[in-house]
């Protein structure tokens, strides 16, 4: 039926044209239903030839909307003009038909929910293409060592896989809430002025909806109720706001200081005009700022719930422009996650060098747990614990070679009496920590995109 139009291009949907061969489709279908109820006068024959005939040009459109500066009218007078040119003189005109006790909004709307069912399954599949890269990449670094940091500083020893795997659960749950969100989109209206029917059966409207995809609003007024463009928009928002903390971790790993991971760096090109030595995590830093955007947006479409009674239009031109941004932003936005995260050139020493930067700091949860089993009260064993650390710390800080922190433990009266030498090689062995890591491993391989 109108086939032509699954799953074009992101950027293409958004254009005049194609939401004007959308509007045709929904008028001719609109026909075809009323000359099957043979109620409002129109023949079958006549809804045949508004098919054979219908045809809009955004360009001429534009050229009549300028002087009737009202787009509806100026869509159907071009459809008009199309189904008309044909027709012998004297004999009645089939475009009467088309827009029969219907308004600005049926269409408008009806078809701005096929447009979103349409974008949003672009981006249901770019977030299960990314979801699968990175939930076989957490498998690829499964066994790979690195440190896991809290508010940026070393915390204990995890793998690296880990960090995909988590993205992977990040992803699937805006897959949810995505395919949740284009079922509450997916709704039509063809209900006349207020949504009464007054001048229209609620069997064209269900007809032109099955048709189309969607499912007729149980009770519209003249527009469908903003709330569902809202959590489509709120939807985006949450999605491009997990792109954007992958991104974010990327950028931190790419640091000079850290470097366990960094963005691809294509051949030939160029870091910085300045400093030559440069590779920039140009890419992560933009998938950032096009978060802000529809980050941004979301807040739009909320503003657009309230509208006055049965409508006002203060939401249709923000819309306008903050649907299709924040569509098009997102899906670019996923191109270059994609390309990124299925590139990542990651560090494996590096990871391992840094895991020891703070000599042996990383283990003093261990130690704690080691020595409150030896009989210590948590408090004391707290002091001897923080005690050392802290003098490896301002070793660290002023770059000054010394004890390592099991060296500290070893010369401790308090710890070496507790812990013996066995216990510190277990302590201080980092695969320890990660003996139940199997677990989030196993729970990984089940999840499905």
């Amino acid at each position: 039926m109108i086939d032509r139009y699954t799953r074009p291009e992101m950027g293409a949907i958004w254009e005049l044209q194609n939401k004007f061969d959308i509007w045709r489709e929904i008028e001719v279908l609109a026909c075809e239903a009323q000359a099957e109820l043979g109620q409002a006068g129109i023949t079958k024959e006549e809804a045949q030839w508004i098919r054979d005939h219908a045809a809009c040009d955004a360009e001429r459109i534009s050229e009549i909307e300028a002087v009737t500066n009202h787009d509806v009218i100026a869509f159907t007078t071009n459809m008009a003009e199309n189904i008309d040119a044909d027709v012998p003189e004297g004999e009645p005109k089939p475009s009467r038909w088309v827009h029969y006790g219907m308004t600005s909004s049926d269409l408008g709307d009806t078809a701005l929910s096929y447009q979103v069912t349409q974008a949003c399954d672009i981006i249901i599949a770019d977030i299960k293409r990314l979801g699968e890269t990175c939930k076989r990449r957490a498998f690829e670094f499964k066994d790979t060592l690195c440190v896991g940091r809290t508010h940026g500083i070393h915390a204990e020893p995890m793998t690296f896989g880990m960090k995909f795997g988590s993205w992977a659960w990040m992803l699937k749950r805006c897959l949810v809430r995505m395919q949740q969100a284009r079922d509450v989109a997916a709704t039509g209206a063809i209900s006349g002025a207020v949504g009464t029917y007054s001048s229209i059966d609620p069997y064209v409207e269900q007809y032109v909806c099955e048709k189309l995809g969607l499912t007729p609003d149980p009770l519209s007024t003249q527009v469908l109720a903003r709330d569902r463009h809202a959590q489509v928009m709120c939807a985006l928002a949450v999605t491009a706001s997990t792109l954007e903390t992958v991104a974010l971790q990327v950028r931190l790993l790419q640091q000079s200081d850290v470097i366990e991971a960094e963005e691809p760096f294509t051949k030939g090109q160029k870091g910085s005009s300045a400093m030559p030595h440069k590779r920039n995590p140009i890419t992560a830093e933009r998938v950032c700022g096009l978060a802000r955007t529809v980050k941004g947006n979301a807040q739009v479409a909320l503003d657009n719930v309230a509208l006055w009674f049965e409508r006002d239009i203060s939401h249709s031109g923000a819309e306008r422009v903050a649907l299709a941004d924040s569509f098009i932003a997102l899906d670019y936005m996923f191109g270059k996650m994609q390309w990124m995260l299925d590139g990542l050139q990651t560090y494996p020493a590096k990871m391992e060098h840094n895991l020891w930067r703070t000599r042996g700091l990383i283990f003093s949860s261990k130690v704690l747990l080691a020595l409150v089993d030896s009989g210590m009260t948590r408090e004391d064993a707290y002091v001897v614990v923080q005690r050392n650390a802290m003098k490896v710390w301002e070793d660290i800080q002023n770059a000054t070679d010394g004890p390592t922190y099991r060296q500290r433990l070893e010369a401790d009266e308090e710890a070496a009496a507790a812990l013996s030498a066995e216990k510190l090689d277990e302590i201080f062995d980092p695969w320890d920590f990660l003996t139940r890591k199997d677990v989030v491993f196993e729970r990984l391989e089940s999840l499905a995109f």
